[in-house]
């Protein structure tokens, strides 16, 4: 609840986290603390997306930058407007301006030769996304109702069909532009309205009434999800693995929260039945067959994962705008006699892996044995590195061959209401084996993995450093394959 009457002025964000749920934008402008601290995994995203616009701007020579940060706004419209008046430059970096209380920063803006501009919007994905024309469209308003006559608005992002060939980039081919001048201008139409929406809102004196629910995730993950959901049952309704918005609406008619309220004749799909059915009854589904699948392994029995690294901009030759290049391989391997042995390999180095990567794990691995996986992930690499690697095509063929996807049989045949709607190794180990939990471990995730594995190619990590991101690395990826022996494990003796 707030008093304020005038609305608090917008930003570009702003106004896509309103698109996204008014109460997001609610408490971005009212009640900003009660936001989630941003992860480093989060952060990293967010550099890499400075990154590749910086990149960019070398497109466009004689350009200056804006400096001014957002705590600086007034000031960095000065600057901007200063630089378009000086005829020396061609192009404004980081441009800021401000209209209909709506504050922007254009990461790039072209100054033509007959006095109209054009807006280059940079983005890191490779491809023009739906989210993407409001974010462009919203600045398009703001620089033509401040004053500026717009030619061309142009969405630049990375080209996935560039390949590197690891002695300089070719701008000109790892960035594609699309024109959305045309969409832009058919979305100006609503763009009144939405603000108008947005500012009448926000000079209300309570918060809208929306509960959560998929947008929370969609096309962003709201900051304030934690907060929002903290009051949400332990067995929510969008615990129901594949739930669509209008089975929830018709739940949250119906006042359903929890999914113990949820009647029998309530339709839902199989899975989802499931669900209900173990957490309402508190126990556990397991099918016979799980057994069948399970026993369906020639030993020696590998648990197998891998760990890899896709950076946007590419680093290495032959390579492309996140390409995927696996670093770390770990494999536990159950021998007959019930014996366990582990195997393991990171590279230590800056340079393309995949080769030594596919000789170490090929080597490994030998020629007999089930390979169990979680998630077909690990048998993409694999098909992946036989068609960059034509001399080991055939034993990486075959190696895919034995593979047994575990998360797979685990959601076809088993449920534990401790999964949470989750069938990730994170909520399937300690359910089924408690005394193993992640949380322990200094690497959590795959994507923290990734972004620790950067860090030691950073010339600025100290070699002490360096050595304990390994020994966390090794550590993490070690976890997820004794995981899996142990789910495994654990399973047979259920059934």
């Amino acid at each position: 609840m707030v008093s304020k009457t005038k609305s608090p002025t917008l930003s570009k964000s702003r106004f896509l986290a309103g698109l996204q749920c008014p109460l997001r934008l609610w408490h971005q402008c009212h009640n900003p603390n009660l936001a989630s601290e941003i992860s480093p995994v989060q952060q990293a995203i967010f550099h890499m997306g400075h990154e590749v616009g910086e990149l960019a701007t070398r497109l466009y020579p004689r350009g200056v930058l804006v400096e001014e940060d957002h705590l600086h706004h007034e000031e960095a419209v000065e600057t901007t407007l200063a630089a378009m008046k000086d005829l020396e430059v061609k192009a404004i970096y980081e441009a800021a301006l401000l209209f209909n209380d709506v504050r922007i920063r254009v990461d790039i803006l072209e100054k033509l030769g007959n006095g109209k501009w054009n807006l280059i919007e940079v983005k890191s994905s490779t491809s023009v996304k739906e989210v993407h024309l409001p974010d462009v469209a919203i600045q398009h308003h703001v620089l033509t109702g401040a004053g500026l006559d717009i030619d061309r608005v142009f969405l630049m992002h990375l080209n996935n069909r560039y390949i590197y060939d690891g002695s300089h980039l070719e701008l000109e081919k790892l960035f594609s532009a699309s024109d959305m001048t045309r969409k832009v201008l058919v979305y100006e139409n609503q763009i009144f309205s939405l603000l108008s929406d947005f500012k009448d809102m926000l000079a209300k004196p309570r918060e809208p009434g929306i509960r959560p629910g998929r947008h929370c995730r969609n096309p962003y993950e709201c900051e304030f999800r934690e907060y929002c959901t903290e009051e949400m049952p332990e067995h929510w309704i969008m615990e129901l693995t594949g739930i669509t918005q209008r089975r929830l609406n018709e739940m949250m008619a119906m006042e359903i929260q929890d999914i113990r309220d949820i009647p029998d004749s309530f339709p839902l799909t199989q899975i989802q039945d499931r669900i209900r059915r173990c957490v309402v009854y508190d126990e556990e589904y397991i099918s016979g067959e799980l057994r069948d699948e399970l026993m369906d392994a020639e030993y020696p029995i590998h648990f197998l994962d891998f760990e890899t690294v896709s950076p946007a901009i590419p680093r290495y030759a032959r390579t492309r705008p996140y390409q995927t290049i696996p670093f770390q391989w770990s494999d536990h391997i159950l021998y007959e006699d019930g014996t366990v042995e582990h195997k393991e390999w990171l590279c230590e180095e800056d340079k393309d892996s995949r080769e030594e990567f596919a000789i170490t794990l090929l080597r490994a691995m030998g020629d007999e044995g089930a390979i169990f996986i979680y998630t077909d992930y690990e048998k993409r690499i694999v098909h992946d590195l036989a068609g960059y690697l034509p001399q080991q095509r055939n034993p990486l063929q075959n190696l895919s061959g034995r593979f047994k996807d575990l998360q797979k049989l685990i959601r076809k045949y088993y449920y534990h209401p401790e999964f949470h709607g989750s069938f990730s190794l994170k909520f399937v180990l300690p359910a089924l084996v408690p005394e193993m939990d992640y949380k322990n471990l200094a690497i959590q995730e795959g994507s923290f993995a990734t972004l620790e594995y950067l860090r030691i190619l950073e010339p600025s990590t100290s070699p002490q450093e360096k050595e304990e991101i390994e020994r966390n690395l090794l550590e993490y990826c070690r976890y997820d394959t004794l995981a899996m022996l142990k789910i495994r494990e654990e399973i047979l003796k259920k059934i």
